[in-house]
């Protein structure tokens, strides 16, 4: 597995996509976070970091398919593909290794975020009146947010030899997973289900770390939820004969 990490991650990073991405990501992030008003912090008349934790996830929603959309179908498209199932590898190793880079290369596009929880630490009126218990909450969040997504692009991408397509589905997927079911349980029909179907999406379980309380069961849908699509990727890849 590690083998498949190394030769992933640094596929990534020889690759100018990759920093083309993060870089889109963290300059759009920083316009909803400093420049318009409606999500800006200057304009919150509070020391937080509201705004940047609520648009991460829609910004995730293409950064991440992004990503991951060369995972498995720019090796079907070369052919490459057939050549690493013949190595002495198992389809978890190769799985697991694809989708622990993927998410390495998500974990550095957050890192340089951490620049906006110091500036916000310094600036307010009173020096460090920040909840640091709600964004540490909500950094985990996003860690296995983009976990989740992680292991739909993954599980996307290997459905396809087009990386466009992959992308398509990761996109759609991803939005589904986070907001449909919210939007779901507005259906008049479904109403009497709402609790349901807002826990069966991942806003809700995110929101919930957000707030700096870890309870158990939030960490057990994440996990169940990238297992998941993880299973899903190994049983599709293992059903082919390559």
């Amino acid at each position: 597995m590690f083998t498949i990490y190394k030769k992933e991650l640094y596929a990534y990073l020889s690759s100018l996509v990759a920093y083309i991405t993060i870089g889109v990501f963290l300059v759009v992030l920083s316009l909803f976070l400093w420049v318009f008003p409606d999500t800006s912090v200057l304009e919150y008349g509070y020391a937080g970091l509201d705004s940047l934790f609520n648009t991460v996830p829609y910004l995730f929603m293409f950064l991440i398919p992004a990503i991951t959309m060369r995972t498995f179908a720019e090796e079907k498209k070369e052919g490459t593909f057939e050549l690493l199932a013949t190595r002495p590898l198992t389809d978890w190793q190769i799985v697991l290794g694809k989708f622990f880079a993927a998410l390495t290369l998500v974990l550095f596009a957050l890192i340089p975020t951490i620049v906006y929880y110091i500036s916000v630490y310094e600036l307010g009126v009173v020096k460090g009146n920040i909840d640091s218990g709600a964004v540490i909450g909500s950094y985990i969040g996003l860690l296995l947010l983009g976990g989740s997504m992680v292991a739909i692009g993954v599980f996307a991408s290997s459905l396809t030899k087009n990386q466009i397509i992959a992308f398509t589905i990761a996109v759609f997927l991803s939005f589904f997973a986070f907001s449909g079911f919210d939007s779901a349980s507005q259906i008049l029909s479904l109403q009497k289900f709402d609790s349901i179907l807002m826990n069966l999406g991942i806003n809700e379980h995110y929101q919930s770390i957000s707030r700096g309380v870890l309870d158990s069961r939030d960490l057990v849908y994440f996990l169940s939820f990238m297992l998941l699509f993880l299973l899903a990727t190994k049983t599709f890849l293992g059903g082919r004969k390559w």
